[in-house]
Order: C-alpha cells, then sequence, then structure tokens
C-alpha cells in the first residue's frame, strides 16, 4: 500500500510525430489523478515531447539527464511514466535516476491491488500482477544470472535463478487460475439463477470517474463508494430496484474503464465484467463535463469490443450524459437540448437527480419487449412447471386432456426462455 510519503514525479511522454487521440495536458492530469489515487504526494509533473522514440530507454538522453537533475533537486523516490514501457526501458530508467520506476500499466496494477476488496477482485488482480512481473524478470539486478549448481552427480550448467524465478512465478499463476475457476463457476451459477428470475438486468458503465456509482446510489439507495477519484469503484455490486412504472429490475455497477487499460486486467477482470456481457440493457455513462468526453467515449468502445460487445447494438445500449451540474447554464441547455432530440441519450446529475426520472423512464422503455401469445402442452408429472406459470401470471386459459394440461400462455421470449430452464 502506497504511503502519502512517497515523493513521486509523474511524466507523460508522447510523440510530437503522429496522431494521438489524448490531448497531452489532459492526458498528464489524468496520470496525476491515478498517482493520487494511490495516494502518492505528487511533487512534479511534466510533459515530455519525443521527436523519436529511443529503443532502450523511450526517451532521448538529453532529457533523461535535465530530468534526473529534477528529480534530484526535487527529492523524488518515484517516477512514474505514463506510458507502456518494456522491461529493458524500465531498468535502464531505473539505472539512470537512481529512483524507482513504474509504467502506466504498473501503476494501474498497483491501484487494482489497492482496491480489490472481494475474493475474486484479488484473485484476477493477482494473476494480473504475477502476468505483469513475469515479463519483467529481466529487470532484476546481477543476481539473476547466478547459476545454482545441478543437483545430483551428472555435471551441468544447472538453473539460473532466472530459471527458478520464473518457474515459481509460473507455479503461482497456475494455483490462482484454478482458484479463479471455481470462483468463476460460482459467479456462473448465481447469473443462471437471476435468469431464472424474471428480472431484466442493467449494467452501468463508463469511463472511470463517470459517475457510475453516484448514479447507482441515487436509483438504488445504496451507500457504494461514490468519490471524486479515479477507479473509486473496481468490485461490481448488484442491486435490485423498482422503477417508477412497476417495472424490477436488477442494477449492476462495474468497473470503471481507462485509455490504455493493461491487457493483463482486461483479461483478469473479464469474469466479473461478464455481468456487462450478460446484461439485458447496457447503460454507458459518460462525464459531459470533462473536455476529453468524447475520446473517453472512444476508448469505452473500444473496451466492449475487445468483450465482444458491439456499441452499435442500440436497442441494448443507452447513453446517459452525467455531471450536468458542472457545466454553465448555457452548456447544460444545450446538452438538455440534444439529448431530448437524440433517442437513446438521457442528460442528467446524479448529485442534483435532474434527468433521474428521465434516465428510469429510457431503461423502462427499452426493457419493453414484445408479447406474443403460444399454446403449450404440460403432462401431469410436470406440476412445478405449471406453478411457474401461473405464479407468473402467464396462463390465459387452461383445458385438461388425457396427456395432461393444454395451456394458452402470454409471454415475452425472455420469460419463455426462463421457462425453458425450469
Amino acid at each position: 500500500m502506497a504511503e502519502i510519503s512517497t515523493r513521486s514525479a509523474v511524466i507523460h511522454p508522447y510523440a510530437t510525430r503522429g496522431a494521438s487521440r489524448r490531448t497531452p495536458a489532459l492526458a498528464l492530469a489524468e496520470a496525476e489523478g491515478l498517482a493520487r489515487a494511490l495516494r502518492l504526494e505528487v511533487v512534479q509533473s511534466a510533459v515530455v515531447p519525443l521527436a523519436k522514440m529511443v529503443a532502450g530507454t523511450l526517451i532521448g538522453s538529453g532529457k533523461i539527464e535535465m530530468l534526473k537533475a529534477e528529480f534530484e533537486d526535487n527529492e523524488i523516490d518515484l517516477v512514474i511514466v505514463d506510458a507502456p514501457l518494456s522491461p529493458v526501458q524500465q531498468r535502464n530508467l531505473e539505472r539512470a535516476w537512481q529512483v524507482k520506476v513504474l509504467d502506466r500499466t504498473g501503476l494501474i496494477l498497483e491501484i487494482f491491488a489497492d482496491r480489490a476488496a472481494t475474493r475474486e477482485g484479488v484473485l484476477q488482480v493477482d494473476l494480473a500482477q504475477l502476468t505483469y512481473q513475469r515479463s519483467r524478470l529481466v529487470r532484476s539486478w546481477t543476481h539473476l544470472e547466478r547459476q545454482r549448481g545441478a543437483a545430483g552427480t551428472v555435471g551441468g550448467p544447472g538453473e539460473t535463478q532466472l530459471e527458478s524465478d520464473r518457474r515459481a512465478i509460473d507455479d503461482q499463476i497456475v494455483k490462482i487460475k484454478v482458484q479463479l475457476a471455481k470462483v468463476v463457476k460460482t459467479r456462473a451459477l448465481h447469473r443462471a439463477a437471476r435468469k431464472k428470475v424474471p428480472y431484466p438486468i442493467v449494467a452501468l458503465v463508463g469511463y472511470t470517474n463517470a459517475g457510475k456509482s453516484s448514479i447507482f446510489n441515487r436509483m438504488t439507495g445504496a451507500d457504494v463508494l461514490a468519490k471524486d477519484m479515479l477507479f473509486a469503484t473496481l468490485d461490481p455490486t448488484m442491486r435490485a430496484i423498482n422503477l417508477p412504472g412497476g417495472r424490477r429490475v436488477i442494477m449492476s455497477d462495474t468497473v470503471g474503464f481507462v485509455s490504455d487499460l493493461p491487457t493483463q486486467l482486461v483479461a483478469a477482470f473479464r469474469a466479473t465484467l461478464e455481468e456487462v456481457l450478460d446484461a439485458d440493457l447496457i447503460v454507458h455513462v459518460r462525464d459531459i463535463s470533462h473536455p476529453e468526453s468524447d475520446e473517453q467515449s472512444m476508448d469505452v468502445q473500444d473496451i466492449l469490443r475487445e468483450l465482444g460487445i458491439e456499441p452499435e447494438q442500440s436497442d441494448r445500449m443507452v447513453e446517459v450524459w452525467n455531471k450536468l451540474d458542472l457545466l454553465d447554464e448555457d452548456g447544460q441547455l444545450a446538452a438538455a437540448n440534444t439529448a431530448e432530440r437524440t433517442d437513446g441519450i438521457v442528460a442528467m446529475s446524479a448529485i442534483t437527480g435532474q434527468g433521474v426520472d428521465a434516465l428510469c423512464a429510457t431503461i423502462d422503455a427499452h426493457l419493453q419487449e414484445a408479447v406474443h401469445n403460444d399454446v403449450i402442452t404440460l403432462g401431469y408429472e410436470a406440476g412445478q412447471r405449471r406453478a411457474w406459470l401461473f405464479d407468473r401470471k402467464l396462463v390465459q386459459s387452461e383445458t385438461q386432456g388425457e396427456r395432461g394440461y393444454t395451456l394458452n400462455v402470454r409471454w415475452t421470449e425472455r420469460q419463455k426462455n426462463q421457462f425453458e430452464q425450469v
């Protein structure tokens, strides 16, 4: 766990040649927010323009020397490089600056390790960290190149410390995957049980700090941690609520997305995000007050595609423009007018409550399902299945014959699928 006494510098390298989705200054501000989310004391930050990428260090030697002097003046203990670094680059920068260096992937992994609360979350983070560490064994100092003497009487070079460490990590990875498989199986059973309950699932997704937990709390009356902080929510939370129209739904609050999310985390948290894959409706929450709201939205859509969800499937998605209260009066009016004219978009503020009723109505409208009539026959031994239909008031009429019951039912496709699992 990071302590506030860790004096840190945050630098954001960016290529001056080539297109980037993000403004360097705003990308640096986000990196500082990530550092503070880990309770680091950020005493220095800078955007570092790169005319070209240097293979061994990413940053040119002149800038490395200049930054080294600044780090020494500011008594920096930790340097966060807001970019993915290769193991060799990370090792070389540490040698040049004589301080600990953490890249963007490592920083996000540290935050997740610090915040994970459920057993599944802890296991997933451990798996992601071990995968990351395994690729970075080369970073360790020369003692890793020592060789252990071969066991037995047969001569040979023996096993290097590096190989031993790698094997130990591989063993840990295998153990965690076994434990995680059990947890994932349990979650699958829970999802299967929920499918038998006639409540649709609504999943909140969005860029980190977009206000998902605040919306979740506003709609459900829950007290999920909702702070102006990146990655305030890591473990999924679910609550059942009644919409104003009477429909009962299950709301799911999920982990926030971020640009350049480490691939290890996308893989490790896939089980958690399966709540999104199984959702009947996905509510994409955007911080409409953020200057790069559009870019954040594109990052979220990219990750959804990685999960196998096409954002263009508008029948499964609603877009929410949150944090209206942070816009000026003209901005609020413009956003509200645009949302009103655009199908599938709701402008709101989770803090003031503005637009919450509109969001509930939009969710209700999207969950309206086509109803159709069917005639089914059940044997006299199928009492449980017959009771299931009557409990949900789906039976319009019933007759009895030699083989059993003939029922006229009126239901949705979802209810039909649930019945087939009874």
